[in-house]
């Protein structure tokens, strides 16, 4: 049987790949420029940023614009919990994990209408929170809630967007239901520079949509976690009890 012979992008990535399992190039230094690993490798600078674009889709190379190629430090993992249960410390980011929020107000635009069931242009607070671990973005989510129902206080120094606490004024009626719609998909090109990724790393997009007992939309969360470290779980619990025969 002829085995194919690999092409010389494969090749280089291969090298590279093999240079970085075996501590040649640690974590978190710098790679020979793109113009020196072309040349070492004599191919053209585009067969050379396509190999390093594998290395990237596969999590093992960060490329910093203006700064170069670095061997990217492997990532914690977060795991986000599905359903209405109350934050707790296992559902928390990890104490390494550095969160900043900017609060900005809005006008409903695009597919916030249909998303919150409001009129186009209408007031929204949307809450933009990025999970960094060290210098590295590790996760964003936007939250939206009708200007209405947002709280004066100012939000939490580490909201945890594994488990987003409505963020509303005190509703009445109560919170009724919680849909969330998980997907996997490419990254925009807007999310892929947020996160420093690249367009080819599938990322889990989660909406998340909180209504009252009249069916009023309290909150909208967008969560966008890359697929290289994150997971979702989602829990149901049965009534058993009411599957216990009577004696």
């Amino acid at each position: 049987m002829i085995r194919p012979v690999p092409s010389r992008r494969d090749a280089i990535a291969d090298d590279l790949r093999h240079q970085i399992s075996t501590g040649h190039f640690k974590a978190g230094e710098r790679l020979p420029s793109e113009a020196q690993l072309a040349t070492r490798y004599t191919v053209s600078t585009p067969t050379l940023r396509s190999a390093l674009a594998l290395l990237q889709g596969e999590g093992l190379v960060e490329k910093i614009h203006g700064n170069g190629n670095f061997v990217r430090r492997p990532l914690r993992r977060i795991t986000y919990f599905g359903g209405l249960a109350e934050p707790t410390t296992s559902t928390a980011f990890p104490a390494q994990l550095r969160v900043t929020t900017r609060t900005t107000t809005i006008e409903a635009h695009s597919h916030l209408p249909a998303l919150l069931n409001v009129p186009p242009r209408s007031p929204l607070t949307e809450v933009l929170h990025i999970a960094h671990e060290g210098k590295t973005p590790h996760s964003l989510a936007r939250i939206y809630v009708p200007g209405d129902l947002t709280q004066t206080d100012p939000p939490p120094a580490r909201p945890s967007p594994e488990q987003i606490a409505v963020r509303v004024a005190d509703p009445r009626p109560p919170l009724a239901e919680v849909q969330e719609r998980l997907s996997a998909r490419l990254p925009t090109q807007e999310e892929a520079a947020a996160l420093r990724i690249t367009t080819s790393l599938a990322v889990l997009s989660l909406t998340r949509v909180t209504t009252d007992a009249t069916g009023r939309v309290v909150e909208a969360a967008l969560l966008v976690l890359p697929g290289d470290r994150a997971d979702a779980l989602f829990t149901t619990r049965l009534n058993t009890e009411e599957r216990t025969p009577k004696a």
